[in-house]
């Protein structure tokens, strides 16, 4: 009796199969993979196999900055998430770091592969008939004056939550309406606040004199005067909202996100709502924030030279 078949359906492991063998069993050895991420790396490693076995790639050579750009491409093709994909690359980056320490590569052509970005999700946004029900908040309780102030300025000037937790009375201009927020990265920036919000926050400033003897310059705190945080804020919002019958999770950042997109709508200014915003770079508003087709052609209708007067 002859011996039983091998493996790989009784064919010789091409290069690629054998080096991406040794490479999972190196790893496995050594202990340097937690299972888990060895139990990912074959599965990112056997994929990039097959698809280098359908295209008849089976040296390790086969597969240059070209080839793995196209490997990539068709992850992107097949619908896989970004994050998927990136993974995937970064098993091949180890593969080829390895093979190039055991000498059978002079360089990795994974080094420079640019992996897709991730998708950023955008939160959810109210229309502007959900927000004035959640500011429409009843009651005249010290703890309703006080949570109608902190979404009436959260939405009024499109605050982060940290940004809102750390509001001060001495950063307040009431008359002219305006409030110095101290950002990410210490970044200073003056905000406007809107005449709903100033009138909000007047209400809540007897109760948090009572509550704190004048004593913090924190604007928002418990009734025991102790600052609230971002969580009690974050906690707060939730709870008002469904006490209004929003019937849905709201939170800082999606007040935050609404006040952008409604700004912009109204204005198609973007650089105006990254100076409100207080965004560093105008790609990170511009991913933040959305315009519908319809008005962004009245924009251009409106504003570009070559399109005045058509029509």
């Amino acid at each position: 009796m002859g011996n039983a078949a091998a493996p790989d359906h009784g064919a010789a492991p091409s290069e690629l199969a054998a080096a991406i063998d040794r490479f999972l069993a190196d790893a496995e050895r050594a202990g340097r993979l937690s299972p888990r991420t060895l139990d990912a790396y074959r599965r990112d490693l056997r994929r990039l196999l097959d698809w280098a076995r359908r295209r008849d790639l089976d040296r390790i050579d086969d597969l240059d900055l070209p080839a793995l750009r196209g490997f990539a491409a068709a992850e992107m093709r097949a619908g896989l998430d970004p994050r998927t994909i990136q993974r995937r690359l970064s098993a091949i980056r180890k593969w080829f770091d390895w093979l190039q320490r055991d000498g059978r590569v002079t360089g990795n052509p994974a080094a420079d592969l640019k992996a897709p970005r991730t998708r950023r999700k955008l939160p959810v946004t109210l229309d502007p008939d959900q927000v004035l029900k959640l500011l429409e908040l009843p009651g005249d309780g010290a703890l309703d004056v006080r949570d109608r102030a902190l979404m009436e300025l959260c939405y009024s000037s499109g605050l982060r939550v940290s940004e809102l937790a750390d509001a001060r009375w001495s950063r307040l201009d009431e008359r002219e309406g305006l409030l110095r927020v101290i950002g990410k990265g210490d970044k200073e920036r003056i905000v406007p606040v809107g005449r709903h919000a100033l009138a909000a926050l007047a209400a809540w400033r007897p109760h948090h004199h009572d509550a704190t003897h004048g004593n913090e310059d924190v604007i928002f705190t418990t009734l025991k005067g102790k600052p609230l945080s971002v969580r009690a804020i974050q906690q707060r919002m939730a709870v008002r909202a469904r006490e209004q019958g929003l019937g849905q999770h709201v939170h800082p950042h999606q007040l935050r996100h609404s006040f952008a997109s409604h700004i912009l709508e109204s204005s198609g200014d973007l650089r105006a709502v990254q100076e409100l915003l207080g965004h560093a770079n105008l790609s990170t508003t511009q991913i933040y924030t959305h315009l519908d087709f319809q008005h962004l052609a009245e924009v251009y209708d409106r504003t570009h030279p070559r399109a005045r007067g058509r029509g």
